[in-house]
């Protein structure tokens, strides 16, 4: 990347055909453009918003792809390239470098819980296989696995390439901890929609969110409030932002911002089988919480 990351990164979700046997290659596109025309500084295709860990090699391997080409250098692309193996995720790195990507984010996935001599050991590996920057990234909500502040700030300080954090635990202390660790040098992304504000006012560079597929004007103003200093601005846009960003994580974000584009008249499918869509009055609360904060 010419400048390091920063702002809004948004998350696309991956869309299927009706039968979700096939990914919709035109609405997928349709979602970059909205969210670039909306002002997202970087994008970040397959993620757990993107239903990563649902896809066939081949269907990851064109989704990486049609997001990397559509996106055409517009903003930085940012390519969720984790799989099980070490094998598996340095083959995707490689993949999504080839593409054309401008970063890469790591989430460790295992059957087996993994200790840090084996997180270290795979993004190292990771890391050596690929000349393009790594976000090392955390949830244990979705993976099991607890990186603490420790163990993610030395990874930035002693692995190449790997230059960058998603903390997605939700909880605050743990950005200050990276903060003091890092010496305020260690760039962190936030990956917990509601406490965004919080995390900027933490001192974090950028906000890894799936709500600019839903109301990305809005999303996109309240970072500028807060570039521009209008911290009370941005406070007020942000309370307005709140129910909403609560209820999309209120279950898995595939559903929910399936369900949340199905009533802008954005047609994205289902989520994948085991997910189930949201039930008729979950999706309408959610659809008048959209509605409330575009208008």
């Amino acid at each position: 990347m010419s400048a390091p990351l920063s702002g809004i990164v948004g998350y696309p979700v991956t869309p299927y055909s009706a039968d979700a046997e096939k990914i919709d290659t035109g609405t997928l596109r349709a979602l970059l453009d909205r969210m670039i025309d909306a002002g997202v500084d970087a994008l970040a295709p397959l993620g757990s918003t993107g239903e990563s860990a649902y896809l066939s090699d081949a269907e990851w391997s064109c989704v990486a792809t049609e997001c990397v080409e559509h996106t055409a250098g517009r903003v930085p692309t940012v390519v969720g390239v984790s799989d099980l193996t070490t094998a598996g995720t340095i083959k995707r790195a490689r993949i999504a470098e080839e593409a054309g990507a401008d970063a890469l984010m790591v989430l460790p996935i295992s059957y087996w819980p993994l200790a840090e001599d084996e997180l270290r050991e795979h993004f190292t590996a990771v890391a050596g296989s690929t000349a393009l920057p790594v976000m090392v990234y955390n949830n244990p909500a979705t993976t099991g696995i607890d990186m603490t502040p420790e163990f993610l700030v030395d990874l930035v300080a002693t692995v190449g390439n790997i230059t960058m954090i998603k903390e997605s635990t939700g909880d605050i202390a743990r950005m200050h901890r990276i903060v003091e660790l890092g010496g305020g040098e260690v760039p962190f992304f936030n990956g917990s929609n509601p406490l965004a504000l919080k995390a900027f006012e933490a001192g974090a560079a950028g906000w890894c969110t799936a709500a600019p597929c839903l109301v990305p004007e809005q999303v996109v103003l309240f970072w500028e409030l807060l570039r521009e200093g209008d911290t009370a601005g941005a406070g007020e846009l942000f309370t307005r932002l709140q129910p909403l960003l609560t209820m999309l994580v209120s279950r898995g974000l595939p559903a929910t911002v399936k369900s949340g584009l199905r009533s802008l008249g954005i047609e994205a499918g289902d989520p994948r089988r085991p997910m189930l869509p949201l039930d008729p009055a979950t999706a309408a609360a959610l659809a008048a919480l959209v509605s409330a904060v575009r208008n």
